[in-house]
């Protein structure tokens, strides 16, 4: 009996050394997180090539591919800017390109002809522990510094699937804020709102230039969506997250970036621009002034 307490002893202080170390962790990077003044959501193809150091060493919040992206090129970016390198994780669709395809591949639901995934079936427990027990821990162990989510917001579409995502979200906030790491997604602004305790930043598209992709050409949102976005983004930042904001314009656009970059910027969004594919990156950060 005295070894078994001594053995529960230890336990919990292990557990409470092990908490009190990754609140200390997620604390620092909190405090990068308020302090970051720009950011590159970066997940396109052959955006993980040439001299990394180089190309992200000026962005202070870095997106990149979960998957794709090795430790190595983690530190690579970090090591650079000093700054937060995040995992992409698409939660709310089935992407046939991914190394855990066939073990998701049972809960497709319907095909999104936009991207050419399915959306995910996250009220099956079998899905929710394929992210939460592989995918996610598999990324973080990678040295990230948090997640970011996709496609939270499909539940907008399909309003049946929300009980499981809503659980999936907070386990994966559990499973990042217990290991010190932060947690962001994007969109669903008002699907997300219950939710937003459970996370640290939400990145918003579209705020004035979006992609259509059944004309396949870039528009210019009108200035109710963008007031209704800013909106957003303001109500989002008052309940303490941080936010940015990915508009999608073709390449030599200035003059619209300019626009979308004040729009951004005049919420207290950070901004960021590229194509639709998330491949074009900036020599320099947009900044707000």
């Amino acid at each position: 009996m005295k070894n078994l307490g001594l053995a529960v002893l230890v336990a919990a202080l292990v557990l409470a050394v092990s908490s009190e170390a990754g609140s200390a962790a997620k604390s620092g990077r909190e405090t990068r997180l308020a302090a970051a003044r720009s950011f590159a959501f970066a997940i396109g193809d052959g955006t993980l090539k040439g001299n990394l150091s180089r190309r992200y060493g000026r962005f202070d919040l870095v997106v990149v591919d979960g998957e794709s992206t090795t430790a190595a090129e983690v530190a690579a970016i970090r090591r650079a800017s000093g700054g937060l390198v995040l995992a992409y994780l698409d939660v709310g669709t089935i992407e046939d390109y991914r190394g855990w395809y066939n073990a998701a591949k049972p809960f497709r639901l319907d095909y999104w002809g936009d991207w050419g995934e399915w959306y995910a079936n996250v009220n099956a427990g079998g899905f929710r522990s394929l992210m939460l027990g592989r995918v996610a821990p598999g990324m973080l162990s990678k040295s990230f510094d948090g997640l970011f989510l996709d496609n939270t917001d499909m539940t907008e579409t399909h309003p049946a699937q929300k009980p499981g995502m809503r659980a999936l979200v907070a386990g994966l906030s559990r499973l990042a804020h217990a290991r010190g790491k932060l947690l962001f997604a994007q969109n669903g602004a008002g699907v997300n709102w219950p939710l937003r305790r459970l996370y640290d930043g939400m990145n918003f598209e579209d705020v004035s230039f979006s992609y259509d992709f059944d004309r396949r050409v870039y528009i210019r949102q009108g200035a109710r969506d963008v007031a209704r976005a800013q909106r957003n983004i303001r109500r989002y930042l008052s309940a303490g997250l941080k936010v940015t904001a990915t508009d999608y314009l073709a390449a030599r656009r200035a003059k619209e970036t300019r626009i979308a970059v004040r729009n951004a910027c005049s919420a207290g969004a950070l901004p960021y621009v590229s194509d639709i594919n998330l491949s074009r990156i900036p020599a320099r950060p947009f900044l707000c002034d």
